[in-house]
């Protein structure tokens, strides 16, 4: 059966970008209806009078930004999903926070913004059935002449150390013959993303993302783990998308 196309509201306040935005949105099959708003309250004036699927909004509009619209819809019945539209990297972390869809960098590509509308048919989608259990890997590692055998889902984060890799898991930690190249490559499809040249993070123990002075860092438990510049928007953007995933 065909997927009904999606009704979306774009807010700018700059003409030429939101005309940009609604003539790449206009040549995607799977976006509907288009209205258009440009600031904060006209926007939401329209959500209030109309149900629509996804805003794809700017974040700095006259009278009513975009966190703080995003911060108003929050508290709607049945909010739509947000795209953010910005020329602003600093505003990531309040993204993650109101579980903002996605977040687009402008200049706009028509191919990122592909994208970010296939971010938000899948989060519009049911839900699958969870992974059984028997999916979850097991890590033999050795201590002491004694075998531990220790689950996937119990690593929070992985750290190199030459051609071994220390696997952090809550209050232990377990050295294993590994590369962290090769459990970079055999871990992705399990949540695990490269956040530095010589750590790779489980994205489901991310407790808190933080960027100050241009440096960024993560939190898993009790460690803070500093993310590199080229993986920075990477891993702002998986974290965006697991966390409006989420039940």
């Amino acid at each position: 059966m065909a997927e009904i196309p999606l009704r979306a509201l774009v807010a700018d306040d700059e003409e030429p970008a939101l005309n940009e935005l609604v003539y790449l949105l206009r040549r995607d099959d799977r976006i509907g209806e288009i209205r258009t708003a440009s600031n904060g309250p006209e926007a939401l004036k329209i959500l209030q009078a109309a149900d629509l699927d996804v805003v794809f909004c700017d974040i700095k509009m006259p009278g009513l930004d975009g966190i703080d619209l995003a911060r108003v819809l929050s508290k709607f019945a049945s909010r739509p999903q947000i795209v953010f539209v910005t020329a602003y990297d600093e505003h990531a972390v309040q993204a993650f926070e109101l579980e903002a869809t996605d977040y687009v960098m402008k200049p706009v590509r028509a191919e990122r913004l592909a994208e970010a509308v296939r971010r938000v048919v899948t989060a519009g989608a049911p839900a699958s059935p969870a992974p059984a259990d028997e999916g979850d890997e097991v890590i033999p590692v050795e201590l002491a002449g004694v075998t531990r055998f220790v689950q996937r889902s119990s690593v929070r984060y992985v750290e190199a150390q030459g051609d071994y890799a220390r696997l952090h898991t809550g209050q232990n930690s377990h050295l294993v013959r590994i590369p962290l190249s090769t459990l970079e490559e055999r871990w992705r499809d399990a949540g695990f993303t490269r956040i530095h040249r010589s750590t790779l993070v489980a994205l489901a123990h991310v407790d808190e993302m933080r960027v100050e002075s241009g440096r960024c860092a993560v939190r898993v438990g009790d460690d803070w783990l500093p993310v590199s510049r080229r993986h920075t928007r990477e891993l702002r953007d998986l974290l965006v998308r697991s966390t409006s995933l989420r039940p």
